[in-house]
């Protein structure tokens, strides 16, 4: 390997014309966080950037592994910082025998490439693929030749674009595993904004937020195990309307916690905010004043949650203060603290002001616009808050700038009028798409329409399903960002492509059940229960995935995918490993032989687990209880490690009244390893004790 050799750069022609000659601004030798050489550069005249990270070759087996950010992209150097702790960074590539690829897929934070403009092929796939295409002629000067395959992954807005560049990066990519993705589908080769059922989707959701936000602990004790099953109970009419439409649309059953505790899905909002209401400013317009919108013909729905303030800024918070003054060490400040360690823009960036006298109107997805000081102009939409702490964020400049050169004593107009009709959007504009059919009965709407909007140029294009190479798409039952129903759009895009007999050829759906978009430990957790105990951490199963994207492609050796039906807008999965398939242990759990027992303190209740690994999977290597909800599984059972199915039995006391929930937290592995500290799958399964 070649350590600190020049890199020769002048003989490389991108083969995409829109980029110029590529540079490379910084070199160095990085010894963290693990040794590596760190090749940091660019196109000229573009806002493309990149950054390869090589390591030594005792840990490089001649592959390129190319992790696509999530959200908008934007950034160089995500899976170089917190987020590589989140979804696996280099460490993890080099356990794959890789070396890594990022680009900030053609533009810099949430802004556009002056030259490209609004061409969604830039961002959704051309710069990437350049940029892979790129690394392969720095790697064969490191390594002596090029790398024998490449592959392409990422989840959330990684997932929705790493399709895109094994679709257009024919002859770059050989692979490509996304999670977590979702979009429209067309022709290959159009090149036009693509439209969003997810736009729609999270309209629903932050209705739900705001009108069920004093009813969620029914909601979500109803569906939690043992819970009665009736999510409805004590709801206004307009509530129960609300939160049905919610399920139809597709949000997951069982993860109703995540509605009233959200985390960056209001992004998207504060990411399109603008564009619909210059796009679709009739609607905001007609949600007030025409009949057939809840805005005119049912105001008092939205009335008590206006606000229309002009008040001062009196603190300007950055992220930095967030994770480490006091003063925001509180549980109301937890969700604001963990968007700000997962930001890629630094500690330095102001993220949060403080105002006076809101009063008590709905603070989330509000607009905040400067109307003096040096920012005077900027728009932002509120992220999250805390009381009068409110967090934003915008599109373009404001995206990049936040709060900066924000004072105390600014003026700014507080405004949430064009949220609350957002809350409603799902309702007229109806995407060409069976989820939405239950409000279009005989495909007549029930509501006024509106045009469907587009979405931001940064998302790329529709897919097609068109592709050479292999493609292993993972997805999520319980993920409230991309909800079950985006799991199964590529597959009907490659089956239409391909035909169904075919398409298995080249394309397998993995399904991870109780995992949420980023991992628990990122989530906040309810008083009376660790979110752990519901929810798993899903890495270890994208490392397994990219293990068999490798062989699959590499081998011919198949990957296992998952049977599954869909049906009332959900996924429904079978009961048995042999029957479900995939690569996670299947995992249920009765307290006195069912998911509830009622029980005096000091009785003991008899605690079962029964856990199966798929054909294939691997063994059980591990089974672990809480028993409280604490999320701490510091109650192990005894297990070899060899059996590809167990059911064990345990009894506990609870020698106080109170409700308790107790988790088996199974693990397995491909190769039997109990010591294995990588690839180890998990499951969780629940049940409920009332001790009185």
């Amino acid at each position: 390997m070649d350590v600190d050799g020049k890199i020769e750069v002048a003989s490389y022609i991108p083969a995409d014309s829109f980029f110029g000659s590529p540079y490379i601004d910084s070199d160095v030798w990085r010894e963290s966080p693990l040794p590596h050489r760190h090749v940091h550069g660019g196109f000229q005249d573009t806002d493309t950037r990149f950054t390869f990270y090589f390591p030594t070759e005792d840990s490089y087996d001649g592959r390129l592994f190319h992790p696509l950010e999530g959200a908008h992209a934007g950034h160089e150097d995500a899976f170089g910082g917190p987020m590589g702790d989140v979804i696996g960074g280099l460490v993890l590539i080099s356990r794959l025998g890789g070396y890594m690829v990022e680009s900030n897929s053609g533009h810099i934070g949430d802004d556009i490439d002056p030259r490209g403009g609004d061409d969604p092929t830039l961002y959704g796939h051309r710069a990437s693929v350049e940029t892979a295409r790129f690394s392969k002629h720095v790697a064969a000067q490191i390594y002596g030749a090029p790398p024998h395959h490449a592959y392409v992954w990422g989840g959330s807005g990684g997932g929705r674009r790493s399709p895109l560049c094994l679709e257009y990066g024919t002859g770059v990519y050989d692979g490509a595993l996304p999670f977590m993705g979702g979009g429209e589908i067309a022709a290959h080769g159009v090149t036009t904004l693509m439209k969003g059922a997810q736009v729609m989707a999270f309209a629903s959701m932050f209705n739900v937020q705001r009108l069920l936000r004093r009813q969620a602990a029914g909601v979500v004790d109803a569906m939690r195990p043992g819970g009665s099953g009736d999510p409805y109970a004590g709801l206004t009419t307009h509530q129960r309307e609300e939160l049905a439409n919610l399920y139809q649309l597709g949000y997951p059953r069982g993860d109703e916690f995540m509605i009233f505790s959200p985390m960056g899905q209001i992004w998207l909002w504060s990411s399109i905010a603008d564009r619909l209401a210059s796009e679709d400013a009739d609607y905001f317009t007609s949600f007030w004043t025409k009949p057939g919108y809840i805005g005119h013909d049912a105001p008092d729905a939205v009335a008590d949650d206006l606000l229309d303030v002009t008040t001062t800024v009196s603190r300007v918070v950055t992220g930095g203060e967030l994770l480490t003054d006091p003063a925001y060490a509180g549980p109301e400040y937890g969700g604001l603290r963990v968007m700000a360690s997962l930001m890629s823009a630094g500690p330095d960036l102001p993220m949060a002001i403080e105002v006076e006298g809101l009063g008590d109107g709905y603070r989330l997805g509000a607009g905040l616009q400067l109307l003096s000081g040096k920012a005077k102009g900027r728009q932002l939409y509120c992220m999250g808050h805390a009381g009068d702490l409110l967090s934003a964020d915008g599109v373009a400049e404001a995206n990049l700038l936040r709060f900066r050169d924000v004072e105390v004593g600014d003026e700014i107009h507080v405004d949430n009028r064009r949220f609350l009709a957002f809350c409603y959007y799902y309702r007229h504009h109806l995407m060409d798409e069976p989820a939405f059919d239950f409000l279009r009965p005989d495909g007549r709407p029930i509501y006024p329409q509106n045009r469907v909007p587009t979405m931001s140029p940064l998302m790329g294009v529709a897919y097609s399903g068109q592709y050479e190479g292999k493609l292993l798409w993972v997805h999520h039952t319980h993920d409230a960002s991309l909800w079950p129903p985006q799991g199964l759009v590529y597959e009907a895009a490659v089956r239409a492509v391909r035909g169904p007999e075919a398409a298995g050829e080249r394309f397998r759906l993995r399904w991870t059940e109780n995992a949420e978009h980023i991992p628990p430990a990122y989530l906040p957790s309810a008083p009376d229960r660790a979110t752990s105990t519901w929810l798993i951490d899903y890495l270890p199963v994208i490392e397994q995935s990219l293990l068999d994207l490798v062989a699959w492609v590499e081998q011919g050796v198949e990957p296992a995918g998952s049977h599954y039906e869909f049906r009332d807008g959900r996924v429904v999965l079978p009961a048995r490993a042999a029957e479900r398939g995939g690569i996670q242990p299947v995992v249920s759990a009765t307290v006195d032989g069912g998911e509830r027992a009622e029980v005096p303190a000091g009785t003991a209740v008899t605690l079962r687990v029964d856990a199966e690994v798929p054909p294939g999977a691997g063994t059980i290597v591990a089974v672990e209880w809480d028993l409280d909800g604490s999320g701490s599984f510091a109650d192990p059972a005894d297990v070899v490690g060899t059996p590809t199915a167990v059911s064990l039995t345990r009894t506990h006391t609870y020698p106080t009244p109170g409700t308790r929930f107790a988790t088996a937290r199974v693990w397995s592995h491909r190769d039997g390893d109990r010591d294995a500290v990588h690839r180890r799958i998990p499951n969780v399964a629940s049940v409920r004790i009332v001790v009185t």
